[in-house]
């Protein structure tokens, strides 16, 4: 944890922030090793690059010997006041982006002499890039969700509803020792298909000939994984083959050139260019892919206007897609981490397309 504090506070430093509020529990977990639930209330992580971190909690939290300075509350104190009187209200203060506006502009307005600044950055940046232990735990949440996938490709029958098979997932998940999923699982059917973030329905159900889309991820340890497979139940005709493979080379151009050093806009280039070029660019308007780590999407993408470049360590998805409303559509999706001298996918499912049912 000590190494992590360290790293923020280097970015701090060129930032020019002496101090930062970090109030997003998951990094300060991230920091610390520390997990609350704050809901409503104040819960902060003030660090300083004088080296004096301090750490806010309400009497409701069940925590000790935290290693920090503690400064406790209750639900009767001027939680505001109780913050001013440890932060340097004639200094620069930096936020990050989970920090409440219901805390924020009472602080302003009692501090007007304070200067306030978006220093998510300093903290998110150092997540982006894991250490080796959270690399294994992110591989192993992704041999999960291959098993779960390919369980599910032989599960998947004509007659089934959406519902029915992302009841199964979920299930699944926690038979392999997952404590749940990533973000809420996608399983869309035909026209369905289109829509990337559909909710799966209770009462569509499959028919032959329509395509099968399955966006899925599971926790484990803590960390997040997430895959896209698009498959088709009894057969699959010329128009969806083809548009298939058009999304699948799109995310295989894309993974060969990832290494460090390469751009992120140049990354997303490799697959749009390539459904540019085939008549597929308006079937497809958002990114290329976002990372993750202990969320599902965390700082970080893949997309035309990210100039930053790739970092060994980093972990972020690449997930092209082409959706024709109405009809159907498809979407294929790796996680991919970044090397010391390129990349290694961490998803084994074939991407090519698969009957089923």
């Amino acid at each position: 944890m000590d190494e992590r504090i360290s790293r923020v506070l280097e970015k701090m430093k060129e930032k020019g922030i002496d101090q930062l509020l970090v109030s997003d529990p998951l990094s300060i977990r991230f920091l610390t090793g520390i997990m609350v639930n704050p809901g409503e209330r104040l819960y902060a992580l003030l660090l300083r690059t004088s080296g004096k971190h301090t750490l806010f909690l309400n009497y409701l939290y069940y925590v000790s010997n935290t290693g920090f300075e503690e400064v406790w509350f209750s639900d009767m104190d001027d939680q505001i006041g109780v913050l001013m009187e440890h932060i340097d209200t004639k200094s620069t203060l930096g936020i990050d982006k989970t920090w409440p506006a219901r805390f924020l502009i009472p602080l302003q307005e009692r501090c007007p002499e304070m200067k306030t600044v978006w220093g998510s950055d300093c903290v998110d940046g150092v997540r982006a890039v894991k250490n080796a232990e959270e690399i294994e735990i992110m591989k192993h949440a992704s041999v999960i969700n291959d098993t779960v996938m390919e369980r599910v490709a032989n599960f998947i029958k004509e007659g089934m509803t959406e519902k029915e098979v992302a009841d199964f997932i979920d299930a699944e998940y926690l038979k392999e020792g997952a404590s749940g999923v990533s973000f809420d699982t996608i399983v869309c059917f035909g026209a369905n298909a289109a829509d990337q973030h559909h909710t799966p329905s209770e009462t569509r159900t499959l028919k032959a000939g329509e395509c099968v889309l399955i966006d899925m991820g599971c926790i484990w340890n803590g960390y997040c994984s997430d895959m896209t497979r698009t498959f088709y139940c009894k057969s699959v005709d010329d128009e969806q083959a083809a548009i298939h493979d058009l999304v699948r080379t799109a995310v295989e151009k894309a993974e060969a050139v990832i290494k460090p050093g390469v751009r992120f806009c140049d990354i997303d280039a490799q697959a749009r260019d390539l459904i540019d070029e085939a008549g597929y660019s308006e079937y497809w308007r958002i990114r290329l892919g976002h990372f993750i780590g202990q969320e599902d999407h965390e700082y970080g993408d893949v997309s035309p206007i990210n100039k930053n470049v790739a970092e060994p360590g980093m972990i972020f998805s690449i997930e092209p897609g082409i959706y024709l409303e109405g009809k159907y559509g498809v979407r294929v999706e790796d996680l991919v981490l970044v090397t010391e001298d390129g990349h290694e996918l961490l998803n084994a499912v074939d991407k090519k397309y698969r009957i089923v049912g």
